[in-house]
C-alpha cells in the first residue's frame, strides 16, 4: 500500500526599499497595480467583475502554464494586503505584502509567502524555492518596479 501524501510547507520572507511613499507603493501590490510593473501579469476578475479590490475579491491568473486562483484575505490600505492563492495541480500559498514607511518618500516592502504542497509536484516546487531562489524572485520585483519608475509609468499606476 502506498504511503499517504505528505504536504510540505515552507515560509519565506524578503524585503526591499521602494522610492515611493507607502500609500503610493501599496497600490503597486493590488491586482490592478501590479499590471504596471509585472511582465505577463493579467488578472481575470471573477468577483467583483470590475476589479475593485476589497476583502473577498477573487481573481485568476494564467502564467507559466499554471492556472492560479487568488482571494484577497486581508485588505488594510495603505500598509497590508494578504492573498490566499491556489494552483490546484501544485500548491497553495498565503501571500502577505506589507509597506512600512521609512520617511515621506520611501518605504520598505516586505513580501512573505507561506507555501503548502498539494501534490508531489508542488512539494518539489517548494523544495526548489529555497531561501536563495526566493530572495532572487523578490529581488526581481524590486528590479521591475525600479524599471517602471525609471520609465515614469508609476505616475498613472500609483496616483
Amino acid at each position: 500500500m502506498a504511503e499517504p501524501f505528505r504536504a510540505e510547507r515552507a515560509e519565506r520572507v524578503a524585503a526591499f526599499v521602494v522610492p515611493l511613499p507607502a500609500d503610493r507603493a501599496f497600490a503597486l501590490f493590488t491586482p490592478e497595480g501590479e499590471k504596471s510593473w509585472a511582465d505577463g501579469w493579467h488578472p481575470e476578475y471573477l468577483h467583483p467583475a470590475d476589479g475593485r479590490i476589497a476583502h473577498g475579491m477573487v481573481f485568476r491568473t494564467r502564467a507559466g502554464g499554471e492556472d492560479t486562483v487568488w482571494t484577497v484575505a486581508r485588505f488594510e490600505p495603505p500598509t497590508l494586503v494578504e492573498y490566499v492563492r491556489c494552483t490546484p495541480a501544485s500548491r497553495t500559498a498565503i501571500v502577505t505584502v506589507r509597506c512600512t514607511p521609512l520617511d515621506g518618500e520611501r518605504c520598505t516592502v516586505a513580501v512573505g509567502y507561506a507555501f503548502t504542497g498539494l501534490t508531489e509536484a508542488g512539494n518539489e516546487w517548494i523544495r526548489a524555492m529555497d531561501e536563495r531562489r526566493y530572495a532572487e524572485f523578490i529581488d526581481g520585483w524590486r528590479s521591475e518596479i525600479e524599471a517602471m519608475l525609471a520609465r515614469g509609468a508609476a505616475r498613472t499606476a500609483v496616483q
